[in-house]
């Protein structure tokens, strides 16, 4: 059913000549966050008979298509089993990108792709090039489907003895999906409501196999595809594949390594054991990389941990991957930019290559787009519910970064933070040069060039 009405909705846009790359892309996204609203507010889409509110559909349906996992309501105990299959659906469409997935539905429906809709395709995934991007596009669906499914029989093993075989089942190929698109979307709230996964603090099969998911499909698709046709051979990989793989790798070891050498010395954190710091330092490294899982309570975490969270949430996953964020690719960009300053450098370079100009244009702008977001949705949040300023922050920093990460205050919000938090969602995931783009498409490059003049800086 979603299938058929994402089509048709689809359709006109992916066909028309008139509509720009990024117009179709965030066009895209908000239809299917207007039907998966109008599908929760049915009557069955809750345990109690009646559907949701407006606002409570419309926050989760844009939760779930940003893949994001804020929520207003706790997914397991409010909506019923038709209710989670929309927002399972709407996290994978959503995750694999709106294009890809009508990509996938003109596939299999045997339709022909033009150099247009190609275009479109390219732009929606950052490929380099059209040329092969429906080649790609397959492979990347079944990769992803692979991923997924090897995530839930694992799952399988640790769910079916706790919730019985058929529940057992569903959660597996539920968590298998949210952790792979990077959603923090979780249906443990039968138990205790917004509880994530603190109940698996200490279970090493659930965190590193929800931990790889969620890195997987936050390296991006390009990656998957260098590491397919290379294997090992490092050195055989694009630039973009090699500095999306060393920066991921640097953030992990430098969150695990600070939440377990700090963090969980604190008083705090006493009752857990050594095996159960190292899972949770671990876990809790991987989950900023905007997947909103948790295994354990973030409000009781130090204020300097709080803040190096938000810092990883906003630089997120890497570009043409299932992660939000200003990504991984911006914050190498911008580092490598500044240490090519202090050694007086012409240019940044790393791996024997340069950096081209208009990669750190597009790096800053994006940057800077998403410190003036993330700040402004913070302090209206700050100041319209009156919550503290790190809390709002940490929202607001969750949204813009498409984590689903909360130190609680979500749920309690008035209308007014929660549609600062829905804009925030959506801008993160669509992207901030593409909602740029959208708006000034037609503007055209002018051929001329004012004269140059000195600016001190610093």
């Amino acid at each position: 059913m979603l299938k058929k009405k994402l089509q048709a909705a689809f359709m006109p846009l992916w066909k028309s000549d008139r509509v720009s790359p990024a117009r179709v892309i965030i066009v895209g996204f908000l239809l299917l966050i207007l039907l998966g609203t109008a599908l929760l507010m049915l009557p069955f889409s809750t345990h109690q008979w009646g559907g949701a509110s407006f606002f409570d559909a419309l926050f989760t349906a844009t939760s779930a298509t940003c893949v994001t996992g804020l929520v207003v309501r706790d997914t397991a105990s409010y909506w019923s089993g038709f209710g989670q299959l929309v927002i399972l659906l709407l996290i994978q469409v959503g995750g694999m990108g709106v294009v890809t997935m009508a990509v996938a539905i003109f596939i299999f429906s045997g339709k022909r792709i033009g150099l247009k809709q190609r275009w479109v395709m390219q732009e929606s995934i950052s490929a380099p090039q059209v040329g092969g991007i429906v080649r790609m596009t397959g492979f990347i669906l079944k990769t992803a489907f692979a991923m997924e499914g090897l995530g839930a029989v694992i799952l399988v093993t640790r769910f079916c003895p706790r919730f019985g075989p058929w529940r057992g089942l569903w959660y597996s190929v539920f968590h298998s999906i949210s952790a792979f698109c990077n959603a923090g979307f979780d249906l443990m709230g039968r138990e205790a409501p917004f509880s994530s996964l603190t109940g698996y603090v200490g279970d090493p099969v659930i965190n590193i196999v929800i931990a790889s998911l969620i890195v997987v499909g936050g390296v991006g698709f390009l990656t998957w595809q260098d590491i397919s046709a290379h294997r090992l051979r490092f050195k055989e990989y694009r630039l973009q594949s090699k500095i999306i793989l060393v920066t991921t790798a640097a953030l992990l070891l430098f969150g695990f390594l600070f939440f377990l050498l700090y963090e969980f010395q604190l008083p705090q954190w006493g009752g857990l054991s050594l095996g159960e710091k190292i899972l949770a330092a671990l876990f809790q490294s991987v989950t900023p990389r905007t997947a909103g899982f948790n295994t354990v309570d973030l409000a009781r975490m130090s204020e300097p941990s709080q803040l190096l969270t938000i810092l990883l949430m906003l630089t997120g996953g890497s570009p043409g991957s299932t992660a939000g964020g200003f990504k991984t690719t911006t914050f190498a960009v911008l580092l490598l930019s500044a240490v090519a300053v202090f050694r007086r450098r012409r240019s940044a370079q790393c791996f024997g290559r340069r950096i081209q100009e208009p990669a750190l244009q597009s790096a800053c702008a994006i940057f800077l787009l998403y410190i003036l977001f993330f700040l402004t949705g913070g302090i209206l949040i700050c100041c319209i519910d009156q919550v503290p300023l790190m809390d709002a922050l940490f929202e607001a920093a969750s949204a813009i970064g498409t984590v689903g990460l909360s130190l609680g205050g979500t749920a309690r919000f008035s209308v007014l933070s929660r549609l600062v938090l829905i804009f925030l969602m959506y801008f993160g995931r669509v992207g901030g040069l593409t909602l740029i783009y959208a708006v000034t498409a037609g503007n055209g490059v002018s051929a001329s060039q004012f004269p140059q003049e000195p600016v001190t800086v610093g």
